[in-house]
């Protein structure tokens, strides 16, 4: 069981490396959707750790750690509440049904990420949108004035 779990842990590693240089290679645009990535991959591995929890009570130090990790990722209010939610509950832990309770807790927070990202992703298309009309407008307006300004000096 053990061996697994190491052999987790070194995949684990090895995924993070890549995604790490795949980051550092990537255009500045492309990196945000890679974070993302990133994030996904994470939670990921939270749901194998919870498996492997079922069998082995190591592993809750090695979810302890994730958490961790998770929480310096995320720096979300929201989700480090989450979070000690989580942590609470691990130390109590201990039939199957709250394992399961743990699962359905942590399917719940997949979903709220996804949520926030779209959130997020979408507050910013919406932001380039807006900035882009504003300057259209402005466009036109001095335009117009001009114009106006333009008739009025041919009349005198």
């Amino acid at each position: 069981m053990m061996m697994m779990m190491m052999m987790m842990m070194m995949m684990m590693m090895m995924m993070m490396m890549m995604m790490m240089m795949m980051t550092m290679t990537m255009k500045k645009k492309k990196k945000k959707k890679m974070m993302m990535m990133m994030m996904m991959m994470m939670m990921m591995m939270m749901m194998m750790m919870m498996m492997m929890m079922m069998m082995v009570v190591v592993v809750v130090v090695m979810m302890m750690i994730m958490m961790m990790m998770m929480m310096m990722m995320m720096m979300m209010m929201m989700m480090m509440m989450m979070m000690m939610m989580m942590m609470m509950m691990m130390m109590m832990t201990t039939t199957m049904t709250m394992t399961m309770m743990m699962m359905m807790m942590m399917m719940m927070m997949m979903m709220m990420m996804m949520m926030m990202m779209m959130m997020m992703m979408n507050a910013e298309k919406l932001e380039r949108t807006n900035e882009r009309t504003n300057k259209q407008i402005d466009g036109r307006v001095n335009e117009r004035t001009k114009k106006q300004t333009s008739a009025r000096s041919l009349a005198r």
